[in-house]
């Protein structure tokens, strides 16, 4: 296992969607939003959000990349700016059809794929599924399988509604990640909140399908590691309660060459916790692929 030093903050907070372009493109029906930097010929590089966030996860890193790869932070089906769907359909192999037809309508043959959380265990079924399109896989915090309790837990959460703040300022104060635990500096959260809500209704609320909860079908993937043949890393918080040691190590072991690498003093959100030393962490492993 490597370690790397802890680099909480860089010298000047950078929000990287102020140099992105914002765009739809559409699957099927579906209308899907994406972040975008960098130019079309260069290698693509995909990043994939968890549950209940947007495409502004990744924006103290991503554009750190846009010099060298074409870089791209998807709103996932239900998500941010990206289409709610209905009926309702949020199992991970509508997620990763989502991600089949994203390569196709980008013309990309394959992609460096990067997934926190859901998002990695979005990634994680996909480079099973479709190996050949995955030049390389990232996993960030991200367990293979959900646990049945937090299942319910999730299902349940889908069938309140939406809160609906009377101010922009009152919605942005009232956000919180889940897990709560962070050491994330206050202005990239206070920015994710404002790029997470959408004013409807008289009031402002999140950018989010209750929907996504309720209906959400994941997979158990952990029958499909063994599948992946991309360079794979798996990055871990080291105080994350979400991806635990044992099951970070079986995931390792499970992906053929995986490597891992733990972040000290981060907790489940650590590309928020710690972008800095994410973004070095990212580097090196990219610098590995042939």
């Amino acid at each position: 296992m490597l370690k790397v030093a802890t680099i909480r903050t860089v010298t000047e907070l950078q929000m990287g969607c102020a140099t992105a372009e914002s765009r739809v493109v559409r699957v099927g029906r579906l209308g899907l939003h994406y972040l975008e930097w960098g130019r079309t010929d260069r290698p693509p590089l995909l990043f994939l959000h968890g549950g209940s966030a947007h495409a502004h996860w990744f924006d103290a890193v991503a554009s750190a990349f846009a010099d060298r790869y074409h870089v791209v932070s998807l709103d996932q089906r239900g998500h941010g700016e990206s289409e709610w769907v209905r009926p309702a359909t949020y199992a991970t192999e509508d997620f990763a059809g989502d991600l089949l037809g994203l390569f196709d309508a980008l013309g990309w043959r394959q992609a460096i794929v990067v997934g926190h959380s859901m998002g990695g265990h979005n990634a994680m079924a996909f480079s099973g599924w479709h190996p050949e399109r995955v030049r390389a896989l990232v996993i960030v915090d991200s367990r293979p399988s959900i646990p049945e309790e937090r299942l319910k837990q999730m299902h349940k959460r889908g069938y309140r509604a939406l809160r609906l703040h009377q101010t922009r300022e009152d919605a942005v104060a009232a956000f919180r990640l889940l897990p709560r635990e962070t050491t994330a500096d206050p202005r990239l959260l206070a920015h994710l909140a404002t790029m997470g809500v959408v004013a409807r209704d008289g009031g402002w609320v999140y950018r989010f399908d209750p929907e996504a909860n309720r209906s959400r079908q994941p997979t158990d993937t952990l029958s499909l590691l063994d599948r992946i043949t991309a360079p794979a890393l798996i990055v871990r918080g080291e105080l994350s309660p979400v991806l635990t040691r044992d099951m970070a190590d079986r995931v390792v072991t499970t992906i053929p060459g995986a490597r891992f690498v733990e972040i000290p003093g981060t907790y489940h959100h650590l590309v928020l916790d710690a972008p800095a030393a994410f973004v070095g962490v990212l580097a090196d492993f990219l610098t590995t692929l042939k």
